[in-house]
């Protein structure tokens, strides 16, 4: 759902039970009003709590190559400008289902 989504319902609940004094026979709008919010409040603590869960690692690895030893016995050239790769990897400690 998203925390927009969530917020959205919390706000059209909170109307819903609040700002509104409609009467429908056959619905009573207060309580889909608190329903709304409800749902709200779960939606909002779940994604939250998704979003905390996942971990975020930066790895950063040397490619630098050694350079080959010369079978010669001159000197070996000069190793190649350091490269470094950098990348995101997002892991998550839950076991998959």
């Amino acid at each position: 759902m998203g925390i927009g989504g969530s917020i959205f319902l919390i706000a059209v609940g909170a109307i819903f039970t609040f700002a509104l004094d409609v009467n429908l026979g056959w619905l009573d709008l207060d309580v889909v009003g608190w329903v709304l919010m409800l749902a709200g409040v779960v939606g909002l603590i779940l994604t939250t709590w998704y979003w905390q869960s996942r971990r975020r690692t930066t790895v950063v690895r040397d490619t630098r190559a050694t350079p080959p030893a010369s079978p010669y016995g001159t000197a070996a050239p000069p190793p190649p400008a350091a490269r470094v790769e950098e990348y995101h990897e997002v892991r998550r400690d839950d076991p998959p289902y």
